[in-house]
């Protein structure tokens, strides 16, 4: 089970973009990275195909993991992640900064 998810807001803690929050786009975790919006967007040169007009694209390039951190839907502050089981046995994902259950 993963503790960053598609969805999530989080904040990047380290690189050229701390400070900045988002949501994360994509998740990849055979490489233990995440793709944040508005976060490390870098530029591709692409040439014009027959689907597309090419030219300069700005696209967001993907971070790794440990460069961020969950927000915490309480305080609006970054926080760790940790697992629970509810009393249904259902397994959870919950912020160790206030306690509240991230998953929907």
């Amino acid at each position: 089970m993963q503790r960053i998810r598609k969805g999530d807001q989080v904040a990047v803690l380290a690189g050229r973009d701390k400070g900045k929050r988002g949501e994360v786009l994509r998740v990849i975790p055979a490489d233990s990275r995440v793709v944040v919006q508005g976060v490390n967007v870098v530029k591709r040169h692409r040439k014009p195909t027959q689907m597309s007009a090419g030219g300069i694209e700005e696209i967001e390039a993907p971070i790794h993991v440990s460069n961020v951190a969950h927000i915490d839907p309480d305080s609006d502050k970054p926080t760790r992640v940790g697992f629970k089981t509810l009393e249904d046995g259902k397994k959870v994902r919950f912020s160790k900064r206030s306690g509240d259950v991230l998953d929907r």
